[in-house]
């Protein structure tokens, strides 16, 4: 448990410097340089999510359950990946609709990836790292608009439906992937199941 908390915590500071420190986090990039910024920032998001994965799968053989959800929460957290997918592919790919609509689209893919699996698994490991995720992402999204709105940010230009059917492709590619071979080697459980 420890590993997962500290591997949490690490990562959701780092990740939120720019929500409550964006002015430190500017200083610090233009004295030590924007390059060797992102390669220390980089190296600890990847020790962070080490130490995640590592506490997570420590919990894994002795899971502390909280409740047993049915087996068709399974079927409803890959429809909802379908659609945090989308989400994620519209914050990768430029120009697309959602993004010029919403302006931070990853932070919702976040959300719904978060709720999508605390749907459908009931271990007090579940709960603390996609609920942790789903507060983070809902946190930062409430302040990213908030400070967009304030400072003035116009919205990314939408450029046509050419990279909205772009981030469809990559979406049903990635979910496919995901759902069918990726998940079941990477996490050893097959989603569908």
């Amino acid at each position: 448990m420890l590993n997962l908390v500290i591997g949490l915590v690490i990562f959701f500071g780092l990740h939120s410097i720019h929500i409550f420190a964006p002015e430190w986090r500017d200083r610090n990039m233009a004295k030590s340089g924007a390059m060797r910024w992102r390669i220390r920032f980089g190296l600890i998001s990847l020790l962070a999510i080490a130490s995640i994965i590592i506490g997570y799968m420590q919990l894994r053989p002795s899971p502390i359950w909280l409740w047993y959800p049915p087996a068709w929460t399974h079927q409803i957290s890959a429809v909802l990946m379908l659609i945090s997918f989308y989400f994620a592919a519209a914050a990768i790919i430029p120009g697309t609709k959602v993004k010029s609509m919403i302006g931070h689209p990853l932070l919702i893919a976040i959300k719904v990836w978060a709720l999508a699996h605390l749907i459908s698994n009931g271990t007090l490991a579940d709960v603390i790292l996609f609920g942790s995720f789903l507060i983070w992402a809902i946190v930062s999204f409430a302040v990213a608009r908030r400070r967009d709105r304030a400072a003035g940010v116009e919205k990314p230009i939408y450029i046509g439906v050419h990279m909205d059917l772009a981030a469809f492709v990559l979406t049903m590619v990635c979910w496919f992937a995901m759902v069918f071979f990726l998940h079941k080697l990477l996490i050893g459980v097959s989603p569908l199941v």
